[in-house]
């Protein structure tokens, strides 16, 4: 009995595997592809999908973005075609049944002013043509409709028309992100132009009587002058690119201080110490160099210099890990941290300072508030200025190209970590 009992079980063994395996199947389903269930699965090309049609459509609605991210939006809503409008004309059709543009077009005037969406009949002549029913959802940013979505099908559909509003909810967010972006690349612009507006007429008027002092005195110390002022003004007023190089910038306080020695002579005094391995360092445009021309403005046309007759400034880069950090001191008149504060928060004009609030501002901008300025000051008590500069930002890039070779006194301070007197002629 116990023989047959045994035999008994061995048989069973198969069947109770096979139903285990056969229950395993039907309460989860077996995985496609490592994506686990079909829901999942169609989750995750839903995603997918979605994440290549946006990129095209952060930059705003043309021609050329609407063609990029046409088939992805069909591929969303699994429809025979779809097209993408603007306020006046078709800017793409995917799929079949392009011979209904005009009529489509006609159709969409009232969508487009009312900003509602509708779905209405298609009348083709074509009788092969599956394309019956076109559904409209308008795209909208701060409450203007800029286009439309159009999904066509062979028959009407609630689903449908719930699908393609819902695609174009999603569109019209991407177009409000691109509007943002947009609106952040002009202010930027804006905010170089006014650092541009900033840069004092005192000093290029300055500038130009020290160069005409030295004609007939020392002609070739003229036409030196001369050539560092136009290669000064060419960088603070070129028109490409956001973003520089530390190398870049540096160059552009050199031509600075070649200006600012010439009148002032040995009463100004600049250390510099800057860490070769930072150079490449990508910052806005116009960052450092406000910093040093109010560090001149605080220590020299203040009235303030130290005990030997000098006002002392010193540049200091360094790397420190995932960051650069850059330190301008002087020795001046310094400010009181209560009006600057003021200053930073816009709440005052700045008196005497050149650029720190808007070189704070575009720091932030970039980089995030934890990226200000840090600034250290009192009446009397000079000032310190320190900038935290990440080596990598996602969409920070330098237009130009870095300086290989920096002039003067500069080249000597590149080759390594050591300070570097520039007083002398």
């Amino acid at each position: 009995m116990s023989g047959f009992l045994a035999g008994l079980c061995v048989a069973a063994l198969p069947l109770l595997a096979a139903g285990f395996w056969l229950g395993r199947r039907t309460a989860r389903p077996e995985s496609l592809g490592g994506l686990g269930t079909p829901v999942e699965h169609a989750t995750f090309q839903t995603l997918h999908t979605a994440s290549l049609a946006a990129p095209p459509l952060r930059a705003g609605l043309t021609e050329e973005t609407a063609r990029k991210s046409a088939r992805r939006l069909r591929s969303l809503l699994g429809t025979d075609a779809l097209c993408l409008t603007d306020q006046k004309d078709v800017l793409v059709w995917d799929g079949v049944g392009a011979h209904h543009r005009t009529q489509i077009m006609e159709r969409l005037a009232g969508a487009l002013e009312t900003g509602r969406g509708e779905a209405f009949r298609l009348h083709c002549g074509h009788p092969d043509c599956p394309v019956r029913w076109a559904v409209v959802a308008p795209l909208t940013v701060d409450d203007r409709v800029h286009g439309a979505l159009v999904a066509c099908a062979p028959r009407e559909s609630a689903v449908l028309v719930r699908a393609a509003g819902e695609v174009a909810r999603w569109v019209s967010v991407q177009l409000e992100l691109a509007d943002l972006d947009q609106s952040r690349t002009r202010l930027i612009e804006a905010e170089i132009k006014a650092l541009r507006a900033q840069i004092s007429p005192h000093f290029i008027f300055n500038s130009l009587a020290v160069i005409a002092s030295f004609v007939r005195t020392d002609p070739e110390r003229a036409r030196e002058l001369l050539l560092e002022f136009a290669d000064f003004t060419r960088y603070s007023f070129r028109r490409h690119g956001d973003f520089t190089t530390l190398a870049d910038e540096l160059h552009a306080i050199d031509h600075y201080l070649a200006l600012v020695r010439a009148r002032f002579g040995d009463r100004l005094s600049v250390t510099l110490q800057i860490a070769p391995e930072v150079l490449p360092v990508t910052l806005p445009f116009l960052c450092l160099q406000p910093l040093v021309e109010n560090a001149v403005k605080h220590g020299l046309e203040g009235g303030a210099v130290s005990a030997a007759g000098k006002c002392r400034i010193s540049i200091t880069a360094q790397d420190a890990g995932a960051e650069a950090l850059v330190v301008i001191e002087d020795d001046g008149v310094g400010m009181d941290p209560v009006v600057l504060r003021r200053i930073l928060a816009g709440e005052v004009s700045p008196s005497g300072g050149i650029g720190l609030s808007n070189v704070d501002d575009r720091l932030r901008q970039v980089y995030g508030d934890d990226y200000g300025l840090v600034i250290e000051t009192a009446v009397g008590a000079g000032m310190k200025v320190t900038a935290r500069l990440p080596k990598y930002q996602p969409g920070v890039h330098s237009a130009g190209r870095i300086t290989q070779e920096l002039p003067g006194d500069f080249a000597g301070g590149f080759a390594g970590d050591f300070a570097d007197d520039l007083s002398g002629e």
